[in-house]
């Protein structure tokens, strides 16, 4: 039991620390346009290849079987199925605050958008990967472990939380992304994937969720037209020598 709350407490200090970065990150460029950058990519991508990696590698996968013997019960009866809900939970929350009225980074319609491109994105990557890669999962019930589906959606989310309030409050991310953590532990608790698989899901929910955003931003513009950031009024007065005079506001 202490390996299964230490392991638990790892991942979610790691991935609450990469919230952390990420929004600190985010204050400084936040007037800048949406945009992939090379530090917002390294990290999942960095999952991704680890998962990859470790689908063939023996080395890999006997890391896998030894945290797959610390988080997993020994009574495989005792299954825990709050990560079927939990995976959702912070796009829930997103799209319900700015339902509403606590608006976040776009309106309703953009941010649903958003979301709905990220889902795209990361099941377009995730059920062909499963028939290719052919691995086993841990309660030996089907060959579709590679990479986690529930994984790749709880980071999506969280990443979707985190990216429309990170500029209300970094909290929204670190609930987002405990979230998420807490539903890859899930997945390992109830026996269903290997720690490889969690951590490739991850970083395909967390890049399907980031490319989504950067794509609607060049889409905006588009479909929406340029909007400006200040409106002008134009308002007359006259001096007493009946000369009219133009005086312009900006709010």
């Amino acid at each position: 039991m202490k390996k299964i709350h230490f392991f638990l407490a790892t991942i979610v200090t790691l991935f609450s620390n990469i919230s952390f970065c990420q929004d600190s990150t985010a204050h400084q460029i936040q007037k800048q346009p949406s945009n992939l950058r090379y530090h917002t990519v390294i990290i999942p991508a960095a999952m991704i290849i680890y998962g990859g990696i470790a689908v063939k590698n023996n080395e890999l996968k006997k890391v896998n079987q030894d945290i797959q013997i610390g988080v997993t019960p020994t009574d495989l009866t005792q299954q825990i199925h709050l990560d079927n809900y939990l995976q959702f939970a912070p796009a829930v929350i997103a799209l319900g605050l700015n339902t509403c009225g606590v608006r976040g980074k776009h309106n309703l319609a953009g941010a649903a958008m958003i979301y709905a491109m990220s889902n795209i994105f990361l099941n377009v990557v995730t059920i062909p990967t499963k028939q290719i890669s052919h691995e086993l999962r841990p309660n030996e019930l089907s060959y579709s472990s590679f990479p986690s589906g529930h994984t790749a959606e709880a980071f999506a989310s969280a990443e979707f939380l985190r990216m429309e309030y990170q500029d209300k409050s970094i909290w929204y991310g670190v609930l987002g992304y405990s979230m998420a953590c807490m539903t890859g532990y899930l997945r390992m608790y109830n026996n269903k994937h290997w720690f490889s698989d969690v951590a490739a899901g991850a970083g395909i929910g967390i890049l399907s969720t980031r490319l989504a955003e950067y794509i609607y931003s060049k889409l905006e513009p588009k479909l929406f037209g340029k909007r400006n950031k200040s409106n002008t009024l134009f308002m007359p007065f006259y001096k007493d020598n009946n000369v009219g005079i133009g005086l312009t506001h900006q709010f």
